[in-house]
C-alpha cells in the first residue's frame, strides 16, 4: 500500500511527494538545499539576563514600581492592591485586577507567592488566580502538604486539569509559571473552530503540555465555549487571600 501526497513547493518548503507506509526507505532523490529556507529571518530580540527577566520585546506588566498597566474589576478604577518594595500583594476584599490592555496568544510570566503564615487548608489557604482572558484560569494555590481536589490545585487548569507533577514551593517561597495560551478560534456565526489551549511550566517543570480546553472556567457546571473577542485582559484574581506577585511580563504571539 502506498500513499501519496501532493508536490508543493513554495518559498523554498516542501512536502515529501510520496513515501511508502510503514516503512523507512526513502524513494525521493533532492539535493539538500531542496529542503533549506532563509526567509523569512526571525527577528533579532535580546533575551533576558536570566528565565525570569523580560525579553526586549516583552510588555511589562508589572516590575515593582506601579500598577499602571492594571484596573480594578469591579469598576475600573485605580488597584488598592498593596505593594512594597516590588512586591504587589492582594488586598483582601477589594476585588481583582486586569490588565488595561487586551491580549491573545502569548507567553505569559508570573512570579507569585503564598503568606509565609499558613491560614486555613485546602481552597482557603494562599489562593489566587491567573485568569487569561478573563476566562480562563490558571489556579495559584498554596498547594505544599495542602490537600484539595486535584484540578483545584496549585497550575492546574481550574476544574479541568490537574497538573502533571505538584512542584509547589513551601509557603513564603517564590513560584514561577510560564504560561503558553493559544486563544480559542471562532467563525463568524460563533461556531468553535479550536479550542484554547495551555501549556504551563510552574518553577520550570512542565505541569500541563498543550492541554485543549474544553471551555471558559466554571465553579460549578459544564465548560462551554461562547464566541468572545479575540483579544481580552489578564486577570490576577481576589480570592480573600494575601497572595503577593512580581516580575509580570508578557509577549505577544500574533
Amino acid at each position: 500500500m502506498r500513499i501519496s501526497l501532493k508536490l508543493s513547493l513554495l518559498a523554498g518548503t516542501f512536502i515529501i511527494a510520496s513515501f511508502p507506509a510503514f516503512a523507512q526507505e526513502k524513494n525521493i532523490d533532492l539535493p539538500p538545499e531542496a529542503t533549506e529556507f532563509y526567509e523569512p529571518v526571525p527577528p533579532k530580540i535580546q533575551a533576558g539576563e536570566s528565565t525570569t527577566t523580560a525579553p526586549s520585546d516583552a510588555i511589562i506588566l508589572f516590575d515593582g514600581s506601579d500598577l499602571s498597566a492594571f484596573v480594578n474589576e469591579k469598576d475600573g478604577s485605580e488597584p488598592t492592591w498593596n505593594i512594597e518594595g516590588d512586591v504587589l500583594t492582594v488586598k483582601p476584599g477589594t476585588g481583582g485586577i486586569k490588565t488595561k490592555e487586551n491580549f491573545g496568544d502569548m507567553q505569559l510570566h508570573v512570579e507569585w507567592r503564598s503568606p509565609s503564615e499558613v491560614k486555613g487548608d485546602g481552597q482557603g489557604r494562599g489562593n489566587s488566580g491567573v485568569i487569561i482572558m478573563e476566562k480562563y484560569e490558571v489556579q495559584i494555590l498554596d498547594s505544599y502538604e495542602n490537600e484539595t481536589y486535584t484540578n483545584g490545585q496549585a497550575a492546574s487548569i481550574y476544574k479541568q486539569s490537574p497538573p502533571l507533577v505538584n512542584a509547589t514551593k513551601a509557603p513564603g517561597e517564590w513560584n514561577t509559571y510560564d504560561i503558553i495560551f493559544t486563544a480559542p478560534r471562532f467563525n463568524e456565526n460563533g461556531l468553535l473552530l479550536s479550542p484554547a489551549k495551555l501549556t504551563v511550566f510552574h518553577n520550570g517543570v512542565l505541569v500541563q503540555n498543550n492541554y485543549e480546553l474544553s471551555g471558559p472556567t466554571e465553579y460549578i457546571g459544564i465548560p462551554n465555549y461562547t464566541k468572545h473577542d479575540e483579544k481580552l485582559p489578564i486577570h490576577l484574581q481576589d480570592h480573600g487571600n494575601p497572595v503577593s506577585f512580581r516580575n509580570i511580563w508578557v509577549r505577544e504571539l500574533n
